[in-house]
């Protein structure tokens, strides 16, 4: 039986709850917590999981999305895409800034899903699709990317998708708290705020978080 978009939903809701992201206006998402069963997904489909980055809120993500609360004139009114986008955090705070359009770009099918729910549980309308990173540049506007430089190959096609997205006239942001795949070189830095990463344990220090624009 194939694993279909109300099986991942259901997924979602069953083992993960709802939880406000600290610093973001009020935003909430599903959240995995220490009691959430994840590797059941692998048992329910029948296949290996990619790891399921769209159960967590990672810091470039966090932190741009508290950035575009604060200042939402960066995206209102415009077309945008959230590229790696996992829960879809960084996709509904631009929505909830007054983007004419958002779209949520990630490789695994359970984000797309996750996304869905989130965006509801915000009141907001974000749109879903896979992997852009082989394709031409889109019509977006404004393109945003959190946390995606932690893999080295990854970020070179992220950063070549960034270059033909930029040349199309998009304005390209960043976050990241310093990864070693980041192109710090084509990066400047527009803001720099704090956010707990996914590996810390309870009350452990923020991590720095810096949003670049790609000069």
């Amino acid at each position: 039986m194939a694993f279909d978009f109300g099986d991942r939903t259901a997924f979602i809701a069953r083992e993960l709850r709802v939880e406000e992201i600290a610093g973001t206006g009020g935003l909430r998402i599903w959240r995995a917590h220490a009691r959430s069963d994840l590797a059941r997904l692998g048992r329910l489909t029948g296949r290996v999981q990619p790891y399921p980055y769209w159960a967590h809120p990672w810091p470039g993500g966090i932190g741009m999305a508290a950035w575009l609360m604060a200042e939402p004139g960066r995206v209102a009114g415009r077309r945008v895409l959230d590229i790696g986008a996992g829960s879809g955090l960084v996709a509904i705070a631009a929505a909830r800034s007054g983007a004419a359009r958002v779209t949520a770009s990630d490789i695994d099918p359970m984000a797309e899903a996750a996304t869905w729910l989130n965006a509801g549980l915000n009141g907001v309308e974000v749109g879903t699709t896979g992997d852009v990173l082989s394709g031409p540049a889109r019509d977006d506007e404004v393109v945003l990317v959190g946390d995606t430089f932690y893999d080295t190959a990854l970020g070179l096609r992220v950063l070549a998708y960034l270059r033909r997205a930029q040349l199309a006239g998009a304005t390209i942001y960043v976050g990241d708290i310093g990864r070693a795949g980041l192109p710090g070189s084509a990066l400047r830095p527009v803001a720099r705020l704090a956010a707990p990463d996914i590996g810390d344990p309870p009350g452990a220090p923020p991590r720095a978080v810096t949003i670049h624009r790609l000069g």
